[in-house]
């Protein structure tokens, strides 16, 4: 990473898994024109997986496939009574760390651990800095720093290979954007509400409607106005690309990140319609 703690995060980098470099995939000229990203590896350590996803009938059985493979893959599936008998307290105790239970923990607080280590995911593989985590992480070093960095390294939520169990997540979220659309559909028309946009705006302004924002480099966003409306009283209006979308709604059945019908994509710096409400 090169770090200048002269300059705002903003202006940092580092190196990702993605072939395309982070300053043009975090950029508002790639969101216009963007291209397919895939995080090297993931389709040939797992490619078995994704044979089983080609052959699934429905959206329900690829999801069942998934949880599966995950679930053997990761050690994820919770041991029956009796096979509980056969482990020691220690190994009993054991908290595994899964895709489903850090977007639980982000759904409740997106600046809490499960945050920051989706967040440090996104840095790691993307090569996208975070801007904002409890607070603006600025110069470096710096307390917000020192906590970021803490809460992303913490063995309690970044352990059991977890980043790589997000590539995969990644990965089968594309795969199923693929089927579902094809060729046929680029971006997603999606919403961001908030009360805190102004320190955002790189250039234009809120009041002209019309402007370019810097987003932090993971966020959610609301498949309507009306429901991002809900959290501010601006509402961004935001042409997001199908690549940088990690969860949809659709995407996964039952109630993680469903209840508020939220999108979770990859941020940057995006040209937005901007709404007052």
């Amino acid at each position: 990473m090169a770090y200048d703690e002269a300059q705002p995060s903003a202006r940092w980098y580092t190196t990702n898994l993605v072939s395309v470099p982070a300053p043009v995939l975090g950029s508002a000229a790639f969101n216009a024109a963007p291209r397919a990203l895939v995080i090297a590896g993931t389709y040939d350590a797992h490619r078995r997986l994704f044979q089983l996803l080609d052959s699934s009938q429905d959206s329900v059985q690829a999801y069942a496939m998934f949880v599966h493979y995950m679930d053997l893959a990761f050690g994820l599936r919770k041991p029956a009574p009796s096979e509980l008998a056969l482990l020691g307290a220690a190994e009993q105790r054991r908290w595994r760390s899964s895709w489903y239970k850090l977007l639980q923990g982000w759904g409740m607080d997106s600046n809490g651990p499960s945050g920051a280590v989706l967040k440090g995911w996104v840095e790691s593989r993307f090569g996208l800095v975070p801007d904002f985590h409890k607070a603006t992480l600025g110069r470096f070093p710096s307390p917000a720093w020192v906590r970021y960095l803490q809460e992303k390294a913490a063995s309690r939520y970044n352990n059991n290979s977890i980043h790589q169990q997000l590539d995969l997540l990644y990965a089968y979220c594309q795969w199923a954007l693929r089927r579902r659309f094809g060729s046929a559909q680029h971006h997603f028309r999606l919403w961001r509400g908030t009360n805190q946009c102004e320190e955002q705006v790189l250039a234009g302004r809120l009041q002209d409607r019309r402007c370019t924002v810097r987003l932090n480099n993971l966020v959610s966003f609301s498949l309507s106005q009306d429901d991002a409306s809900c959290f501010g009283d601006w509402v961004l209006e935001v042409q997001v690309p199908m690549c940088k979308v990690l969860v949809f709604p659709e995407l996964l059945p039952g109630h993680v990140l469903r209840g508020e019908q939220e999108v979770l994509a990859l941020g940057g710096d995006y040209e937005v319609q901007a709404h007052y409400v």
